[in-house]
C-alpha cells in the first residue's frame, strides 16, 4: 500500500510502499478513502523535520538535555549513534480519516466488515491506503455522511471538546479568535448548541468564509468594537482561541472581551503569556484544552477499549466523535464550503508544499484522496501483503534470518549488532504496522518486509527467527516458531507468566534439533568474560572428581531511571512489570558468573506512593553452591549517573565492573584496570549463537539457566507480594 511518510533527519517526505498492516485483537483494518492534513500540527513537524541539526537542538531544548545526559552515562558515540537512529525513524504524519472496515480483528462486537467509518488518532488514522484503529477511535457514518466530511471528524472534536470545556449555557456570547479550520468548526458547533457566536481572524477571506456559514465575523481591527456592540457591553460569556500563532495576542485580546468571570479555553497553538492583571481584575477561568476529550493519551482507553461509565465521564473523545458526526448528518456542521484542495495519495508531498507555504496559493481544508477501486484480496484484508527489497538467494549461510519486531531496540541495538555477521542472511522482517518493517527491511538490507508474523514463522526459506516483540508476544511466538522448526532467539523476557514458561519448557523437550536463545547479552560483554576469567581459577576438584567454586558475593547496582506508569513495560499483562522485563537481565549476570540458576530469593520494595510500580527493589539471590547475589534495581535515582555498577568478592579477589567501560580487578594488592568503549555483548551474543548453529553445538546458555533465571525473575516479584523469602 501507498503511504505518506516524513524523514525527521532530512526533512523529506515521501510516499513509499509498504506492507498493509495487520489488525490485532480490539482493532480493524480499515481502507481509507479520504484524510485530512492538518494544516497547524502537521506543518509543525515537516517545519521541524526541514531544520537542520542546530535548528533541531534550539527548538527543542528539552531533547537536548537528554541526549547530554545520556552522553555522560553512556559516552558520546553510542549518544551520537541512538540520537540519529532516533532522527532516522520514519514519522507516519495524519490523525484523521474515514473509510470502510475491510477486516475485523478479535473483540469487535458492534462493528462490520463493509462498514463505513470515521478514523482518529494519531498513529492509527494517517496518511496510508489502510489504517489499523482501535475500537474506541473509530466512529460508524450515518449513510447520508460521506467519506471527505468524515475526514474532519477528529479535528470536529478538538473543536467540539474545547467548546464543552467551557460549559456552554443556550443563549450564551461566544467569541472564536482565529477562524482556521478548527475555529471554522467551532463557531458552527457553538452556534448549534444555541449559543450567539461572533469569529475574529485577521484574514479578511475567512472572516467572510465565516459569514458565509451565517455566523457574525468580524477582522481583528475591529474586534474589541464589535464586542461590545454584540454583546450590549456586557463581554463574551466564552471565548475560545483557536489561533495558531506564536503570538501573545490572542491571549490578551481574550480578555479584554469577556465578561467578569468569563471562560476562556485555547485549542489553538499561541502564546500562553497571561497578563496579570486584566485577568486578575475580571477574576477569569483559563483553560488549555488536551485534545479530542477524555480518553486522549490513555491507552487503556485508546487502545485497549475501555470506556469510561457515561455516568461517570460522559463526552469521552469517542463519544465527541459521535457528536460531531451527527452534526454532519443534521446539516449543523458543514465541511465543503471548508475544502480548498485534495490530492491523491500519490502526490501527497505537494498537499505539504501548500501547508509549508512552497507553494505560494492560499489553503484551508486539504483532503487526500484515495483510489477506491483496489483489490481488496484476502493478503491485502488481512495484512501480511510484503513488500520486497531484493531477490532471496540460495547460499550457504547457515543462519536464514526472519526478525519479528522492528521497534526501537531492533533498529538502534540488535540489527546494527548482526549487520554483516558472516554465515548470517537477512530474509524478512515483520511488524504488525508494515511501517516499520519497511524501513528496517530497506535499511539493513533483509530480502522483503511484511506484517505477518506467520509470513516469517512459516517461510522455508528462513531457519532462524529473531524475536523483538513486546513482552506479552514473547512466549507464544516462541512455541510457534520451535513448532515451525525454527531456531529461536527471543529478546528478554523469555515469557511474563509461569503458564507461558512451562509451555515454552514442554515444547523444548520436543524440539530438541532447534536452539534457542533469550537476549541476555550482558554476560557476553567482552568485560564480563574478563571478570569471568579472573574469578574462574578460584574452583578446586572434590574427590568424586567434580568441581567445586568458591563462593562468591555479587552486588549488582542499577540505575533504572524512571518509567512513567502509562508506559507499556509497566503493564504487568503486556510487559510483565520491570522486573520480570528488564530485572532478569541483572539475575542472569548474576547466574552467569556462578555457574548456576538461583535455587532462592526475598525481595523488597520501596512503598511505591503512586508514583511506581514494585521498580525500587532490592533482591537477594542464593545459589546452589552458597553464593549470594544482591540486585538492587532503582528507578527513584538521577538518569545522567551511570546505569550499572557491578562488585565481585571471591576467595581474596575483587572485581568491579562499572557500566560496562572500566573493569578493575584487585588481587593480592595488586590492582589492574581495564578500559574500553561500552559494549554490553549484543554483537558476541549473535556470533555465539551462530557458531552454535552452524557447529550443531549446545547452546549458548544452557536451558536451565534460561529458565531457572526466569523463574527466579517470578519468584522475586511473588516474594515482593508475600513479604518473604520464595524458593525458586
Amino acid at each position: 500500500m501507498k503511504q505518506l511518510l516524513q524523514n525527521m533527519k532530512n526533512g523529506k517526505a515521501i510516499v513509499e510502499e509498504v506492507p498493509v498492516p495487520a489488525p490485532r485483537a480490539g482493532f480493524a483494518l480499515v481502507k481509507v478513502a479520504a484524510s485530512l492534513v492538518s494544516a497547524g500540527t502537521e506543518r509543525m513537524v515537516v517545519e521541524f523535520a526541514e531544520r537542520n541539526l542546530i535548528g533541531k537542538a534550539r527548538s527543542r531544548p528539552d531533547l537536548v538535555r537528554q541526549v547530554m545526559d545520556k552522553a555522560r552515562r553512556e559516552g558520546l558515540l553510542p549518544t551520537v549513534q541512538a540520537a540519529f537512529n532516533r532522527l532516522d525513524q520514519p514519522m507516519a504524519l495524519g490523525y484523521s480519516s474515514a473509510g470502510t472496515i475491510v477486516t475485523l480483528g478479535r473483540d469487535m462486537r458492534g462493528f462490520k466488515v463493509g462498514q463505513r467509518v470515521a478514523c482518529a488518532g494519531g498513529g492509527f488514522a494517517v496518511h496510508a491506503e489502510y489504517n489499523v484503529v482501535p475500537r474506541n477511535l473509530l466512529t460508524p457514518l450515518p449513510k447520508n455522511v460521506d467519506f471527505e466530511p468524515a475526514a474532519f471528524t477528529t479535528l470536529g472534536a478538538i473543536a467540539m471538546h474545547g467548546f464543552r470545556l467551557a460549559e456552554p449555557q443556550i443563549g450564551e456570547n461566544v467569541a472564536v479568535i482565529g477562524l482556521g479550520l478548527l475555529g471554522l468548526l467551532a463557531i458552527q458547533i457553538a452556534s448549534a448548541a444555541g449559543c450567539n457566536v461572533m469569529g475574529i481572524d485577521i484574514d479578511p477571506k475567512r472572516v467572510a468564509l465565516a459569514s458565509s456559514l451565517e455566523v457574525e465575523a468580524v477582522r481583528r481591527a475591529r474586534a474589541v468594537d464589535a464586542s461590545q456592540a454584540f454583546t450590549a457591553n456586557r463581554g463574551f460569556d466564552i471565548v475560545l482561541i483557536c489561533a495558531d500563532t506564536a503570538s501573545n495576542d490572542p491571549v490578551e485580546l481574550a480578555a479584554v472581551i469577556a465578561r467578569d468571570r468569563a471562560r476562556i479555553v485555547a485549542t489553538g497553538a499561541v502564546g500562553l503569556n497571561i497578563p496579570r492583571k486584566i485577568y486578575y481584575e475580571k477574576e477569569l477561568s483559563f483553560i488549555n484544552s488536551r485534545s479530542y476529550g477524555p480518553g486522549r493519551y490513555d491507552t487503556s482507553y485508546e487502545e485497549e477499549g475501555r470506556d469510561y461509565p457515561p455516568g461517570y465521564v460522559r463526552w469521552t473523545e469517542g463519544r465527541n466523535f459521535e457528536s460531531v458526526v451527527g452534526l454532519m448528518a443534521n446539516g449543523k456542521l458543514r465541511t465543503a464550503p471548508l475544502v480548498t484542495h485534495r490530492f491523491p495519495i500519490e502526490e501527497a508531498t505537494k498537499a505539504y508544499d501548500v501547508i509549508t507555504g512552497k507553494r505560494r496559493e492560499s489553503f484551508l481544508g486539504v483532503l487526500l484522496t484515495y483510489d477506491q477501486g483496489k483489490s481488496t484480496g484476502q493478503a491485502v484484508s488481512k495484512g501480511g501483503e510484503r513488500v520486497e527489497f531484493k531477490a532471496i538467494h540460495a547460499s550457504p549461510s547457515a543462519v536464514k534470518l526472519g526478525v519479528l519486531g522492528a521497534g526501537l531496540y531492533a533498529n538502534a541495538t540488535l540489527l546494527p549488532a548482526i549487520k554483516g555477521i558472516r554465515d548470517m542472511e537477512l530474509v524478512g522482517i515483520a511488524s504488525s504496522g508494515g511501517l516499520h518493517a519497511q524501513h528496517s527491511g530497506k535499511k539493513f538490507g533483509f530480502a522483503y518486509a511484511t506484517s505477518s508474523d506467520d509470513e516469517i514463522i512459516n517461510d522455508p526459506n528462513i531457519n532462524t527467527v529473531a524475536i523483538l516483540t513486546r513482552h506479552d508476544t514473547h512466549a507464544d511466538l516462541v512455541v510457534r516458531a520451535l513448532k515451525a522448526g525454527k531456531n529461536v532467539f527471543v529478546e528478554k523476557p523469555l515469557a511474563i507468566t509461569s503458564d507461558q514458561l512451562s509451555v515454552i519448557s514442554r515444547q523444548l523437550l520436543k524440539t530438541d534439533h532447534c536452539l534457542l536463545l533469550t537476549g541476555f547479552n550482558r554476560r557476553f560483554a567482552p568485560l564480563a568474560q574478563q571478570l569471568s576469567d579472573f574469578i574462574s581459577p578460584l574452583a578446586f576438584r572434590r574427590g568424586d572428581g567434580g568441581e567445586v567454586h568458591e563462593p562468591m558475593h555479587v552486588h549488582y547496582r542499577v540505575n533504572a531511571g524512571y518509567i512513567p506508569l502509562n508506559h507499556w513495560t509497566q503493564d504487568p499483562a503486556v510487559g510483565g512489570g520491570r522486573i520480570i522485563g528488564e530485572g532478569c537481565h541483572f539475575i542472569d549476570f548474576i547466574t552467569f558468573l556462578v555457574g548456576a540458576a538461583p535455587i532462592g530469593v526475598i525481595a523488597h520494595a520501596l512503598p511505591d506512593n503512586g508514583k511506581y510500580r514494585e521498580d525500587n527493589v532490592s533482591m537477594t539471590f542464593t545459589f546452589p553452591d552458597g553464593s549470594i547475589g544482591v540486585v538492587d534495581y532503582l528507578a527513584n535515582g538521577d538518569k545522567s549517573f551511570p546505569k550499572e555498577h557491578v562488585e565481585v568478592f571471591c576467595g581474596g579477589r575483587i572485581a568491579i565492573l562499572d557500566d560496562f567501560r572500566r573493569l578493575e580487578m584487585i588481587e593480592n594488592g595488586e590492582k589492574r584496570e581495564v578500559r574500553r568503549a561500552q559494549d554490553k555483548g549484543w554483537k558476541n551474543e549473535m556470533l555465539a549463537f551462530v557458531k552454535a548453529i552452524r557447529d550443531g553445538g549446545t547452546p549458548p546458555i544452557p536451558y536451565e539457566q534460561l529458565i531457572g533465571v526466569t523463574k527466579a525473575s517470578f519468584a522475586a516479584v511473588e516474594s515482593i507480594h508475600e513479604s518473604k523469602a520464595i524458593d525458586v
